[in-house]
């Protein structure tokens, strides 16, 4: 095999090194240092809210963000059934039942006018996941939930720079969270981040993350928290992932428009949407093959692969996985169940080439038509 495009490639082209050694020289290495903060203050300015609040991981982040709403044994919290198992493995943790919705046809993301009928007097919440770097349609979201007295997180674990209706994700609902997990458009290796406007929110998740500590009583505990701190070092790098933000946001938009140039003519693929209202951010820019079974989209992975070609399939909603397939009938989320059997996402990083991408488009239009040909 020649070259070997993976998914995802995380880029440090930036001042990740000169920072982590900086670091390493303070000794400052752990949950304490100055990169924190100021990673903390540049995530904020980016996401245009008053706190930006660092933490271990994205799971952590959506733990943290639920435990600061009150979310507890017997609550229901609803979340598309279209997305990463963490969105519903946090409200797990919690002791509450995850609720799901099923998706848009087009967007992909959990449909605002499927929530109200979801909404029972245990409901204490909704997360609107910002799917593949495409903001959910935040407005009728917003409005539901207003109207029945519900908290709205943003899991906007995949979609850093992404917008609504001019306005960055992170800043829309009561609280959101990100992943800076390797693959993500910004990383810092392992992390997450949880943006709140809400300072009541913000100080309880700070007393929550660092093991329950009072900050005005060293070693005095009055809650059970957690460690889900971030090191300086993770710090670090993602200050300097910071720094280039825009660069990093718009190399993922351009390498999906070149896909897009590539593979519009393609009558067997859908390619991903971009609504009037929004700014997509493709942190993996998908394929749904419209016509095709499970079998026939696992079979144009498989051959792609063996050109060196790396691809992954679409989530499994959160109905077909063993924890919760008990929760709810299949039968409810006709768009998840299909799009989830006939979706890819391709090598979406920055460092791409014109020629790397015309070489991926060329033989997934290939492959995609002799699989359908087989047929």
């Amino acid at each position: 095999m020649g070259n070997f495009y993976p998914v995802a490639l995380p880029i440090l082209n930036g001042n990740e090194k000169k920072y982590v050694l900086d670091c390493l020289d303070s000794t400052w290495i752990s949950s304490n240092g100055s990169y924190i903060k100021k990673f903390e203050q540049g995530f904020a300015e980016l996401c245009t809210t008053k706190h930006a609040l660092a933490c271990s991981n994205g799971t952590t982040a959506l733990h943290l963000a639920l435990l600061a709403h009150g979310v507890g044994p017997e609550d229901e919290v609803i979340v598309p059934t279209f997305t990463f198992i963490a969105t519903a493995n946090a409200v797990t943790y919690c002791k509450a039942k995850p609720v799901f919705v099923d998706s848009e046809p087009d967007t992909w993301n959990i449909d605002p006018a499927k929530i109200e009928q979801k909404i029972t007097p245990r409901t204490k919440g909704i997360i609107a996941v910002h799917l593949y770097g495409h903001s959910a349609d935040m407005d009728p979201i917003l409005e539901i939930a207003n109207r029945h007295g519900l908290f709205v997180i943003e899991d906007a674990a995949e979609a850093i720079g992404a917008q609504y209706k001019e306005r960055m994700v992170g800043s829309l609902g009561h609280t959101a969270i990100f992943s800076l997990f390797g693959n993500k458009i910004l990383t810092t290796g392992e992390g997450g981040m949880i943006t709140t406007n809400d300072e009541s929110i913000a100080k309880q998740i700070a007393l929550l993350k660092g093991q329950g500590m009072d900050p005005k009583r060293r070693y005095w505990y009055p809650v059970i928290g957690y460690n889900y701190r971030m090191t300086n070092i993770q710090a670090a790098i993602g200050c300097a992932q910071l720094e280039q933000a825009e660069w990093h946001i718009d190399r993922r938009i351009q390498v999906a428009g070149q896909y897009y140039e590539n593979l519009k003519d393609c009558e067997f693929i859908t390619l991903p949407t971009e609504k009037e209202w929004a700014k997509n951010v493709y942190w993996m820019f998908s394929a749904v093959f419209h016509s095709f079974t499970e079998e026939q989209r696992d079979e144009v992975m498989q051959r792609l692969y063996q050109l060196g070609i790396e691809t992954r399939p679409f989530f499994y909603p959160m109905h077909k996985l063993p924890p919760y397939q008990h929760l709810q009938p299949a039968s409810e989320f006709p768009v998840s169940n299909r799009i989830c059997s006939q979706g890819i996402n391709l090598p979406s990083y920055g460092s791409l080439t014109s020629e790397d991408i015309q070489y991926i488009s060329a033989n997934l239009k290939q492959v995609v038509t002799q699989v359908h040909e087989a047929k």
